[in-house]
């Protein structure tokens, strides 16, 4: 019986001193797992700085420059895309991602399955509706809150041939029926018989000239 009672007095020892090791583990992981939190919450705070050192962390500050471009760009191109649905369904802008550039366009073909283009195999007409969105979609950024009703438009019809010619001129009609104002300057002989409201500069002698048209008055 005694032997059993110094046997049970040193299993309870044992059992004791694992039992304070068992606290301190546990306290101890306790302490662990708080600091893998402060250390997660770390490791995503740091990933956010080596993202922004990745953008903007060269030092001639050309890295910083192209990410303000791109961002920029991606609205231009949003509002031209815009600009663009009211004059034709067939072409979305897009950027081209396989550049290292990213200030690369390309256009989707909605008319062939969504394939992706050149900006540089489009005709003269579809390269004056692009042109002009993107002028427009531009105009909205600088324009900020301010509604752009009036576009005047200052030649780039003398190189467009009777398709194209066709084209932007539909195109321009699209834009006018959604309200805003269209202003076309132009020498291009075939716009008159497009054009119903015109107003004619009539060369006059000793270098000067005479407005005619509706509305115009004698000063």
């Amino acid at each position: 019986h005694e032997s059993l009672e110094v046997q049970k007095a040193r299993l309870n020892s044992i059992k004791g001193r694992d039992q304070e090791r068992l606290d301190t583990h546990l306290e101890a992981a306790a302490r662990v797992a708080e600091q893998n939190k402060l250390i997660d919450a770390q490791a995503i705070e740091t990933n956010r700085w080596r993202m922004l050192h990745e953008l903007i962390g060269s030092a001639d500050g050309k890295k910083y420059r192209n990410f303000a471009q791109n961002l920029t760009f991606e609205l231009v191109l949003h509002h031209a895309n815009l600009q663009l649905r009211q004059m034709s369904d067939r072409y979305s802008l897009r950027i081209d991602n396989t550049l290292n550039s990213k200030l690369e366009l390309t256009v989707e073909d909605h008319y062939q399955g969504g394939e992706i283009r050149s900006i540089k195999n489009l005709s003269g007409g579809e390269s004056f509706i692009v042109s002009l969105a993107l002028a427009l979609g531009l105009s909205q950024i600088v324009s900020g809150n301010m509604q752009l009703q009036s576009l005047f438009l200052d030649e780039g019809f003398g190189t467009l041939d009777e398709d194209s010619l066709d084209i932007a001129l539909s195109s321009l009609s699209n834009l006018q029926q959604s309200g805003k104002t269209i202003g076309i300057i132009s020498h291009v002989v075939a716009l008159k018989e497009r054009i119903s409201t015109q107003i004619q500069v009539v060369p006059m002698s000793g270098g000067r000239s005479r407005l005619e048209g509706p509305g115009v008055r004698a000063a």
